[in-house]
Order: C-alpha cells, then sequence, then structure tokens
C-alpha cells in the first residue's frame, strides 16, 4: 500500500508516517518501480504499536527501547516490565507536579474576587510581586 493508505488505516497523519521513518522507529519500506513507498501489514502493525505508546505518553526515545525489545522476541519480558515501572514512576512524578501547581493556581484564584478594577486585582498584583513562591 502506498503511504496514504497507510494514513487511513492507522489515522495518522502522513508527515507524521515520514517523521517515524526519519527518526528510524518505522523501517523505510520497499519502493515500487515508479519510487513509491510500498507499506506492508508490518508498517500497520509498528505504527499501530507507536501510536498505541503515545497514548500512554511516552517519550520518542522511550518508544524506540521499547520497539529495540519488541524486536527480540526470543528475549526475556523482564525489561518491559521494568521499563513499564519506570513509566508509571514518573507519571506519579508528573502527577505530584501538577497537584502542586494546582494548589499554587487555587491560592492565587483566593487572591481575586472578580468585583474590583484590574489595578485591585490580587491577582495580578501578587504575580507582579515577587512574593508568590513557583516552588
Amino acid at each position: 500500500m502506498k503511504i496514504g493508505e497507510l494514513a487511513r488505516r492507522t489515522a495518522c497523519r502522513v508527515e507524521t508516517i515520514r517523521f517515524y521513518e526519519k527518526k528510524g522507529m518505522l523501517p523505510p519500506p520497499p519502493r515500487s518501480t515508479g519510487n513509491y513507498r510500498l507499506y506492508g501489514k508490518m508498517h500497520v502493525e509498528r505504527l499501530l504499536f507507536i501510536r498505541r505508546c503515545r497514548s500512554l505518553d511516552m517519550t520518542l526515545d522511550e518508544i524506540r527501547r521499547l520497539l529495540q525489545i519488541r524486536d527480540t522476541p526470543q528475549d526475556d519480558c523482564s525489561a518491559v516490565s521494568a521499563f513499564l515501572d519506570g513509566h508509571i514512576r514518573q507519571i506519579g512524578v508528573r502527577i505530584a507536579e501538577l497537584q502542586q501547581l494546582r494548589n499554587q493556581l487555587d491560592s492565587l484564584r483566593q487572591l481575586c474576587s472578580g468585583a474590583q478594577t484590574v489595578a485591585q486585582c490580587g491577582i495580578l498584583q501578587e504575580l507582579d510581586s515577587s512574593g508568590f513562591a513557583s516552588d
């Protein structure tokens, strides 16, 4: 199939498919006599795998590592479990950071009732001052 068909089957933009090829995550397909890229079932499966990993918020480096592991099906899968444990830990850290950010925003929001002029806005005053801690 040509790249447009691959894009339709995987709900992926053509530019994204080319990007994954350039990054070495999707192997370059053979070319037709007319120099068209000809993709096969393996490309569909690999691209769907990449897209699923992206939907789980994995970085390109993380996906590349999983693809390397996936490409050695005879190896022990404990590396996959260890990888996922690390990703779960990273997500936990990000959740804690986002919660802290929300708490800061909630505190900031309490500084203004909205019934004042912009010049009297406690939020803007706090953001203008160095008093609001970012950590």
